[in-house]
């Protein structure tokens, strides 16, 4: 068959998709209320960015969430789907600017694009309930969660270093410094102390680790990695006095056995006891150009970069509390000030990082902690031992095993009033302060008189300038927005700025799910009676990239939400699922790959419902999607195959009955069907497999199809046609809704399909008449046994030792074992 053929002898997917888009649309066929006569369901996918256009990986994310959705309805419960759209942050910025328009204007025209490709896939969604981030009527009930977590003491101010450009006169997101340049005018950035403003996820540590606990039907590694991201730690705090100065260095230890190992101290370079060290010393300006330095090559450096050890002695000691023994204070690289305390004990007999370091500047190395066998000698060491042992060189706690001299050294320090047990996290408090335009504004006021003041509630939204600035130009700072800044302090009335940070788009992401329950409430951020009927979202499917941050955030804006009295739930998401991605030529779909094929021409040239399908057909969704065109084709062919099926047989539209008395080729049907109804949803209520639930489907076809054939002696009967015809419909009309509501029309039904129950399979009718059952000696197959599928492992054991062609290859030899492998073979051993 040519192309063009092939063409024409498509169902006209284009009219059919089209005429069940409007009426789903006229009809408010998908919206949803607080119907309390079933049972809820709410199923979520990940909301996107919008980008412009819609790529395969929304495609498959957004059809299994569809499928879902539809099954679920036809299941007989009340299904929330919701959609919307996660529309601020940098990448908007960058856009808008390159292409001169405003990031509002840019925004839109690629919602109101996107909008329209989803439609086009027939994705069940209630778009009333549709809600933009970076619409004030979304980001004003944030503001006001923002004034109540800061009331409850959950927000906080402190000092923090950013990237800061000279030339543009601005601080710049991580991903605008490339090589250490400004992404825009290609200057140097340097490290900048500025004031940030952070939430305490830190308080809800303890409750997030131990809520992982609860979250069953979450994947396995995903909840291993917030158990690692929250990260745990029990061990001795204890502090350092500093030699000749009245303060201390407080540390934090998971290894306090290895105490008496210390040699020297690191700190970060950020920590805030260096300006007291070195203050007034005549290397103060060596040091602080150091510091410099290493603050700058932190900027260029991604997380995974391999790190040269550098350090700076301080010229000051600290005291080892333990043994008095004064240890020189080196400012290190490798010390971050974002974990711990910001300072270590080094103990490079026994740690990696701190044997590099002495190894580099010549500092001693002394072993205390001597694994069972082994012989450590500092001059010989050429690596750190880092497993437990028994303690030497350590005073009284010598001959103590690691874990005998942890709790007893942690305990001399509580007795000495020096340090105690105490538990860490390596979570941190998450920073929300973005210095950009496009962005939810912080409803803060900085008065001089009266510090900083929140905005009060009568004055929000705080809204983003709508227009271009003074200067002209979009997208700049609100710091550099003087009509912006410029407010009155609500408490004395004097002159005041406005906070000009915007807050981490995550913040927008973190309740949208809850805000879905309630758009239109105009009277708090949240309905709690709307909210409690929904949440937690029973199904939420999504990229495993986001199974940190997003989700991690997510929890704690629900025990946030929770605690401020707007919801009953401690988790946002029952059930997860992270589909895998579409790849091609061997790497994920993305245009800098130039490996990007659009989900646009693939409907205009095969409809969405083959899409659809070979979305979900290609692979299980946890899997990678191999791309495949190939595979499209077969999809569209196959629902071809089914289309000129059904509207060849015009007596089906009559709606014949089963017959009480079946033929062989229409009891062999009517098992079939009844087969594949549990075979499919079973697929779909497990594990969400719809590609084996899809090819289910396509075997009970190929059975319809020879079972009816006009060409055999025997065809099914009219009425088991027309019931495997119905149910195969029904089965495939969560995958490609477009294509089954047609076709039931055609059968002329008068209901909707959507409306319409879902099957239930009969056991007795799935069950099969005759077994055929092989048997093997010695492994080789020898004969084969056609039995009632009722019969007994003995008496098939007892037909197989009786068969002749069995008996020729057992004759004369012992019969060792015979094994019974049910319903399936026999194995006689000799």
């Amino acid at each position: 068959m040519t192309s063009s053929q092939a063409i024409a002898n498509r169902y006209d997917y284009k009219t059919i998709e089209s005429k069940w888009q409007k009426l789903w649309t006229d009809t408010n066929k998908y919206t949803s209320d607080e119907d309390s006569s079933k049972e809820k369901y709410y199923v979520l996918e990940m909301f996107p960015y919008p980008s412009g256009r819609i790529h395969m990986g929304h495609v498959r994310n957004y059809s299994i969430g569809d499928v879902v959705a539809r099954y679920k309805r036809m299941r007989g419960f009340n299904v929330l789907h919701p959609m919307g759209w996660d529309a601020f942050g940098l990448p908007a910025e960058n856009a808008a600017q390159k292409n001169n328009l405003h990031p509002a204007t840019w925004t839109y025209d690629n919602i109101d694009y996107m909008r329209n490709q989803l439609q086009q896939l027939g994705l069940s969604y209630d778009w009333r309930r549709e809600i933009a981030t970076c619409n004030e009527k979304y980001y004003k009930w944030e503001q006001i969660l923002f004034l109540e977590m800061y009331e409850k003491g959950i927000i906080y101010q402190k000092t923090t270093t950013v990237n800061w450009c000279d030339s543009c006169q601005t601080v710049l997101a991580n991903e605008q410094v490339i090589d250490g340049l400004c992404w825009r005018c290609d200057q140097a950035i340097h490290p900048r102390k500025m004031n940030g403003w952070f939430f305490k996820i830190t308080d809800y540590a303890e409750e997030l680790l131990a809520d992982l606990d609860k979250l069953s039907g979450w994947p396995e590694k995903v909840v291993t990695m917030q158990r690692n991201w929250i990260g745990k730690s029990q061990g001795l705090a204890a502090d350092f006095k500093v030699e000749g100065m009245d303060k201390n260095i407080s540390i934090f230890t998971t290894r306090p056995d290895t105490i008496f190992g210390v040699t020297f101290m690191s700190i970060a370079p950020e920590h805030p006891i260096v300006d007291e060290l070195i203050g007034g010393t005549e290397h103060e300006q060596d040091i602080r150009k150091f510091i410099d330095e290493i603050l700058a090559e932190k900027q260029q450096q991604s997380p995974e970069d391999e790190q040269v050890k550098k350090g700076i002695f301080t010229g000051k000691y600290c005291i080892n509390p333990y043994n008095g023994e004064k240890v020189p204070v080196y400012i290190a690289n490798f010390v971050l000030i974002e974990y711990g305390t910001g300072a270590v004990m080094a103990v490079p007999a026994h740690d990696e990082r701190d044997f590099e370091f002495a190894k580099t500047y010549d500092l001693p190395i002394r072993p205390v902690v001597i694994p069972e066998g082994v012989e450590l000698e500092s001059d010989t060491m050429e690596e750190a031992s880092t497993v437990a042992g028994i303690l030497t060189n350590s005073g009284e706690f010598n001959g103590l095993t690691s874990e005998e001299a942890k709790n007893a050294i942690i305990q001399f320090a509580e007795d000495n009033n020096f340090g105690k047990p105490h538990i860490t996290y390596r979570l941190r408090d998450w920073g929300i302060s973005r210095q950009r335009y496009w962005g939810a504004p912080i409803p803060m006021i900085h008065c001089d008189s009266c510090g900083v003041q929140p905005v009060p509630v009568k004055d929000l939204p705080v809204t983003l300038p709508a227009d271009n600035d003074e200067s002209g130009a979009t997208c700049r700072p609100l710091h550099q927005r003087d009509s912006f800044i410029a407010v009155t302090c609500p408490s004395c009335g004097k002159d005041a700025k406005r906070e000009t940070d915007t807050m981490d788009t995550f913040v927008e992401s973190s309740w949208y799910f809850a805000r879905y329950t309630c758009p239109a409430f105009t009277d708090a951020p949240l309905d709690k009676e709307k909210a409690s009927h929904w949440l937690p979202v029973d199904q939420y499917i999504g990229g495993v990239e986001h199974a940190i941050l997003h989700l991690l955030y997510s929890r704690f804006f629900t025990k946030v939400l929770r605690d401020l009295g707007y919801l009953n739930v401690d988790e946002p998401f029952t059930n997860l699922l992270t589909q895998g991605m579409v790849i091609k030529d061997g790497a994920k779909m993305s245009k800098s790959k130039g490996n990007v094929v659009d989900p646009h021409d693939l409907i205009t040239e095969y409809g969405a419902d083959t899409v659809r399908l070979f979305s979900l057909f290609a692979a299980p969704p946890e899997k990678d999607l191999e791309w495949n065109a190939q595979g499209v084709e077969g999809c569209s062919r196959f629902l071809n195959r089914v289309f000129r099926f059904i509207n060849a047989r015009p007596e089906l539209s009559k709606a014949p009955v089963l017959p009480a008395e079946l033929n062989q080729a229409g009891r062999e049907l009517h098992r079939k069907t009844h087969q594949t109804i549990k075979r499919v949803t079973e697929n779909i209520e497990n594990n969400f497999h719809f590609n084996t639930a899809i090819s289910g489907c396509m075997e009970l076809f190929n059975s319809m199809t020879s079972l009816s054939d006009p060409d055999k002696k025997e065809q099914a009967e009219d009425g088991t046609i027309f019931e495997a015809a119905s149910s195969l419909l029904i089965l495939l009309s969560p995958m490609v809704p477009h294509f089954c509501a047609e076709l039931w029309e055609s059968l002329g039904n008068t209901d909707s399909i959507e409306d319409h129950a879902w099957p239930q399979f009969d056991a007795e009718a799935a069950k099969e008449d005759l077994l055929t059952i092989v048997v093997q000696v010695k492994g080789k197959v020898r004969s084969r046994l056609e039995v009632p599928a009722d019969t007994s492992d003995d008496e098939i054991k007892a037909l197989a030792l009786a068969d002749s062609n069995v008996l020729r290859f057992i004759e004369g030899q012992t019969v060792k074992k015979t094994i019974v492998v049910k319903k399936k073979l026999v194995n006689i051993v000799v």
